[in-house]
């Protein structure tokens, strides 16, 4: 199996005055979304091309448009992001991007409607515009309002035979499933190994109400009694994983450091691989 590492525009807020930081040696995977503006995206764009490096997007593309509505309204109409994704979809496949990530299956809390429903015709919906563009669609699980699991126990307990009839990829967000699930993490992991395409990795930290996305590092393997090496273990479990480090800049954390990381993780890809 070929897994990639690759580095997500949250580690440098997606500003464009750090793009060229994103181009590191031996990165060979971006994933970037949330532009300040159009310009940007151009701007970005203008510096990847002919690189030899995959490029992934994560939407929405701009900032302040939807991220979390296509289940139900956080902050627009279904409709509306459904018909943003369309269009981020179409303009991505023809720069020929890897893949279009959504945020998906997302719940604010829990539901008491008919959650397996919700989710197929979501999938269903996904598949098509998937087809019609002919780019990869990567679905994230995240957690709701309040850290919230009810998403990421809604896929859970989904049946696998529904959703592998929409061809439909998964990223794993480690931050989020060790909040979620604790240390079921591996049995959650485990169950959708052979739909898992994208990792996002990051360690947590908790302030207050709030938490913040940092590096993981061989020095911080403990979390929440789960270690890092155990997760990455599993995962590479499952086909040609890229795995995404995307930690954000607000802790600071030097070069060093989280080249420190890249290194590790490379690592155990080549013990466990």
């Amino acid at each position: 199996m070929s897994h990639k590492i690759g580095v997500s525009g949250s580690t440098i807020l997606s500003n464009p005055e750090h793009f060229l930081d994103l181009f590191l040696d031996d990165i060979e995977h971006i994933e970037i979304g949330e532009f300040p503006n159009d310009k940007a995206l151009i701007d970005f764009l203008e510096l990847y091309k002919n690189r030899k490096i995959s490029l992934g997007i994560h939407a929405p593309l701009i900032s302040r448009e939807s991220k979390y509505d296509l289940i139900e309204k956080l902050q627009y109409d279904p409709e509306f992001a459904w018909n943003q994704l369309e269009v981020q979809s179409r303009k991505m496949a023809a720069i020929d991007a890897k893949y279009i990530l959504v945020h998906f299956p997302y719940f604010k809390e829990a539901s008491s409607g008919d959650v397996n429903k919700l989710i197929e015709e979501g999938l269903y919906r996904l598949n098509k515009i998937q087809q019609r563009y002919s780019i990869e669609i990567v679905c994230e699980p995240k957690l709701g309002l309040n850290r919230s699991a009810a998403g990421i126990n809604y896929l859970d307990s989904f049946p696998i035979d529904i959703w592998k009839k929409y061809d439909i990829k998964l990223c794993i967000d480690i931050g989020d499933y060790i909040i979620a699930a604790g240390n079921n993490i591996i049995s959650y992991i485990s169950k959708w190994s052979d739909f898992i395409k994208v990792v996002h990795l990051h360690n947590v930290i908790y302030e207050e109400d709030s938490y913040i996305w940092t590096p993981v590092h061989p020095t911080q393997e403990h979390i929440e009694g789960c270690r890092i090496d155990e997760i990455i273990e599993a995962l590479t479990k499952s086909k040609d994983v890229i795995f995404v480090f995307e930690h954000t800049p607000d802790t600071n954390p030097s070069k060093e450091y989280v080249n420190e990381g890249y290194k590790w993780i490379r690592s155990l890809l080549n013990k466990y691989s």
